[in-house]
């Protein structure tokens, strides 16, 4: 199905079947999609993924929005990792087919992300992985990191986080991938929480922190 600005797709993987959106880039194309997964309490409408894929979007990336199956459902509560894997595998078969990228970025935001990590560090093949609000930890217990994959990741990889996350603490995610080598690139979005929010102290918007996300995000996916 067609609508505006682009087209709803259904994805089917076995007995499972979730809706993908296909939103490709304007005038400014660069030949590069973004497949992106949301995060484990959101889904592929949410106000910041919305926000964050827009924002890249008009910086010349198409953009692949899709609910996993567990929310496609109406749940609340995530799958298991195997089955998230199995989603945004069908997911990103059907983005090589319908959407013919010239480059393929994987990643999203938060659980998403790390999904998505998780793929490419078994061989998933795509250019890039950009990691947004990237899960190093459940908030409160920085002993419990979820790292021990990515070593396996060979592509360029993009971390966008805000300073105030309590989900990565940052000493904590330079000591997991400084030693990674130059493909892993950080870069810390100031003042701003798991969600990209700022508060109104911090002399910052929220729509500014999105646009330096997009900035960066932009940036980098051009130099591969």
């Amino acid at each position: 199905m067609t609508h505006a600005g682009g087209e709803t797709w259904t994805v089917r993987a076995g007995v499972d079947e979730t809706t993908a959106i296909w939103e490709p880039a304007g005038a400014n194309a660069t030949g590069a999609v973004f497949v992106c997964a949301h995060g484990a309490g959101g889904h592929m409408g949410d106000r910041s993924v919305l926000a964050i894929t827009s924002a890249i979007r008009e910086r010349g990336i198409g953009i692949v929005r899709f609910d996993f199956f567990y929310r496609a459902l109406g749940q609340k509560r995530p799958d298991a990792m195997p089955r998230l894997l199995t989603c945004l595998e069908a997911v990103v078969t059907t983005a090589r087919e319908r959407a013919k990228p010239a480059r393929l970025v994987l990643g999203g935001r938060s659980m998403g992300g790390r999904a998505a990590s998780v793929l490419v560090s078994q061989g998933a093949t795509c250019d890039g992985l950009l990691l947004l609000a990237y899960p190093l930890h459940p908030p409160g217990q920085p002993e419990k990191l979820r790292v021990a994959h990515l070593p396996h990741i060979a592509v360029p990889v993009l971390c966008l986080s805000g300073t105030r996350d309590p989900f990565c603490t940052p000493a904590l995610m330079h000591a997991a991938i400084d030693p990674l080598g130059p493909n892993w690139r950080l870069h810390w979005l100031e003042h701003a929480d798991h969600s990209f929010h700022v508060l109104k102290r911090s002399s910052r918007t929220d729509a500014e922190v999105v646009a330096e996300a997009a900035d960066q995000a932009a940036a980098w996916a051009a130099a591969f």
